[in-house]
């Protein structure tokens, strides 16, 4: 393909975008692949090359002398990444590629507010940092929190479970003992994020669905995240359930599919039943264990989630949905129920390609999306040419 099909020379990060796919090039062959001249071309390879992003090598091509090659250097830099969750966080280092080198998961309380859960993840990162790549620059920091942030800013807005954090500026923090780009998203946006990287790379249109104490949604739109305008798309959870009644959700509104479907939710029902059931592992244990009372209330939160699923797969036309999350580690029941409501609800024509499935990157979706977050910010053209003028 050529680049410049559009009369737009290609500067050193969109040539840095062409090596990001792994496979070594010569000068030659990323001249004739940009329409750019040698001369031109082996500028900017200079450039990336002093920057650490590029390394070349010496292999036989053809006979005679051999030729340069070049490829991206993922290890010029780490990113620093966290999912934190309402009672725990996945904390990682990356390289440029957004895989883990090293990772942690820690117990948390998210309510013991911002001060106390940063202060942790900034302790973690530098010993964890101290054993792997300890002189490595940091090209960003990027954490997923349990509710609702204003991307632009990284400030959460308003979560509902993360007392004294509204409004709190999680950039300026971080920033104060990593001075490098600090992005902040919405955990189940980063899960979307960390899915679609990972495992379906080729999905233009996907929606990942979370199903644990909570109940959101990630939405993967023409290959980006879509975050809506002020960053509150993919609240699933808050979206008033068919069957929903009068439960009272812990947003304050009643019906929510939160308060019916989510892991607490089938929790008290079964303990309602008898069963000894308090948080979302006694769900999955019961269900794998066998039991039909559990099974069949996961399978008819599955409907529920389904029912109010079966409406965006009409507005959106998604070609995948997955499901993660706590809940769906129970196995088949969850998606059985998903796929029946959205297969009885929804137009043929929106249901013909779509496949359901379970989470792939499962408990490390977040961690990945977090460091792709950062990844896709600091490598973009823009953002990496300001940086090597």
């Amino acid at each position: 393909m050529n680049l410049r099909q559009n009369a737009a020379p290609t500067s050193p990060g969109e040539l840095l975008g062409l090596l990001r796919d792994g496979q070594a090039r010569t000068r030659a062959e990323l001249a004739t692949e940009t329409g750019l001249a040698r001369s031109t071309v082996r500028l900017r390879l200079d450039a990336l090359m002093h920057a650490g992003l590029v390394s070349g090598g010496n292999d036989a091509v053809t006979g005679g002398r051999p030729a340069s090659r070049f490829v991206f250097n993922a290890r010029a830099r780490v990113v620093l990444a966290a999912d934190v969750g309402a009672t725990h966080a996945t904390i990682a280092v990356t390289d440029l590629t957004g895989e883990p080198l090293t990772m942690e998961r820690l117990a948390l309380d998210i309510a013991d507010g911002p001060d106390a859960v940063l202060g942790l993840l900034i302790d973690t990162w530098r010993r964890m940092r101290a054993s792997h790549l300890p002189t490595v620059p940091i090209a960003g920091v990027g954490i997923g929190l349990p509710g609702p942030v204003a991307h632009s800013t990284g400030k959460p807005t308003h979560p509902p479970i993360m007392p004294g954090w509204n409004g709190y500026d999680v950039p300026a923090r971080i920033a104060a003992d990593f001075a490098v780009p600090v992005l902040v998203d919405n955990e189940v946006n980063l899960m979307a994020l960390g899915e679609h990287v990972r495992c379906f790379p080729d999905e233009a249109h996907m929606v990942f669905v979370k199903v644990a104490t909570g109940i959101g949604s990630g939405l993967i739109s023409n290959g980006q995240l879509h975050r809506g305008d002020v960053g509150a798309a993919g609240d699933l959870g808050h979206i008033l359930a068919p069957h929903g009644g009068d439960v009272r959700c812990r947003c304050g509104n009643s019906g929510c599919l939160e308060a019916v479907a989510s892991g607490p939710a089938i929790a008290a029902k079964l303990h309602a039943a008898g069963l000894d059931a308090t948080n979302n592992a006694d769900v999955v244990a019961l269900v794998q264990a066998g039991s039909p009372i559990a099974g069949q209330a996961v399978r008819q939160a599955g409907r529920d989630i389904g029912e109010v699923l079966a409406t965006c797969v009409s507005l959106f036309n998604p070609s995948l949905i997955v499901v993660g999350g706590a809940i769906a580690e129970a196995g088949e029941m969850l998606l059985a129920g998903v796929r029946e409501s959205i297969y009885r609800r929804s137009l043929p024509l929106a249901t013909e390609r779509l496949r359901i499935v379970t989470s792939r990157a499962g408990a490390n979706a977040g961690v990945v999306g977090a460091a792709s977050m950062v990844v896709q910010h600091v490598l973009s053209p823009s953002v990496l040419d300001r940086e090597l003028a």
